[in-house]
C-alpha cells in the first residue's frame, strides 16, 4: 500500500483559520511541500455566517497554474452549485491547461444556509444523491464521447460536446460517508473521500464500500481512498 500526502489550502476563515492567508503565504507553503506532498486541495462553500470564503474552483485553478509539481483537486465540489455539463467543460479545461493534474471531487452537499442565501433549492438528501449520480454520468460521457444526449429525472443535455476532450480524463472523486453515497462511490468513483471521521467509523465504511465493490464485480483496490483530517 502506498500512502500519498495532500495539503488543504485554506480558502475560508473557520475553526483555527482566523484570517485568509495571503497569496504569498500560500505560494510559500506550496513551494515548500512540492516534492514531499503529492497534491493540494480546496473545499467548496459559498458562505458560512460572516466568514471570509473564496470560491473553491477559482482558487484551485489559480494555484494549479502557479505550482506545476502538484496535483490539484476540490474536496469536494458541491454538484448542486454547477450545471453538470458546464462542470464537465470546466474540468476538461482545467485538466488540459494543467497538463493532466486535476482530480475532480464531487459531493451531494449539506450546508442548507448557503443554498438559501444564494438562491439554490435544497432538496432532500436522497434527491441530492440521485442528482449527483446523474451528474457523474453526464460528466463522464462528455469526457469520453463525441456527443452526449442524456435525459434524466433532474438533468438533461442534447447532442452536447466537450471538445477538446481531456486525455486522460480527470479521476472523479466522490465524498461519501452515508450508506447511499458509499454505494455511489463504489459504483461510479475513481477515488473515494472521507472527511474528519474516527478510525472505527472509517473501518466500518471501508467494509461497506468493499462489499459494494464486490457486489458489482469491482476490485476494491481499484477505488483510491482519500481521508481528510488532522
Amino acid at each position: 500500500m502506498t500512502i500519498q500526502l495532500g495539503f488543504v489550502i485554506p480558502v475560508e476563515t473557520s475553526g483555527a483559520v482566523r484570517r485568509l492567508p495571503s497569496v504569498e503565504e500560500i505560494d510559500s507553503a506550496l513551494a515548500l511541500i512540492a516534492g514531499h506532498f503529492d497534491s493540494a486541495w480546496t473545499v467548496d462553500h459559498l458562505q458560512f455566517d460572516d466568514a471570509d470564503v473564496l470560491e473553491g474552483f477559482t482558487a484551485l485553478t489559480w494555484y494549479a497554474a502557479r505550482h506545476p509539481r502538484l496535483r490539484f483537486g476540490n474536496a469536494v465540489l458541491c454538484q448542486s452549485f454547477r450545471n453538470p455539463a458546464h462542470l464537465a467543460k470546466m474540468g476538461a479545461t482545467a485538466q488540459i491547461l494543467s497538463g493532466g493534474r486535476l482530480i475532480l471531487g464531487l459531493g451531494a452537499c449539506w450546508h442548507e444556509e448557503e443554498f438559501a442565501a444564494y438562491g439554490y433549492e435544497f432538496p432532500p438528501a436522497g434527491v441530492r444523491v440521485d442528482q449527483l449520480r446523474e451528474a457523474v454520468q453526464i460528466i463522464r460521457s462528455l469526457w469520453q464521447q463525441e456527443t452526449t444526449t442524456f435525459r434524466g429525472q433532474y438533468y438533461h443535455v442534447t447532442e452536447a460536446r466537450c471538445l477538446p476532450r481531456p486525455e486522460p480524463a480527470p479521476p472523479i472523486m466522490i465524498g461519501a460517508f452515508k450508506p447511499r453515497m458509499l454505494q455511489l462511490a463504489a459504483e461510479q468513483a475513481d477515488w473515494w473521500n472521507v472527511s474528519s471521521t474516527g478510525l472505527a467509523d472509517y473501518r466500518a465504511m471501508v467494509a461497506t464500500v468493499d462489499a459494494h465493490c464486490a457486489a458489482i464485480g469491482r476490485d476494491p483496490a481499484s477505488l483510491k481512498r482519500s481521508w481528510i483530517g488532522a
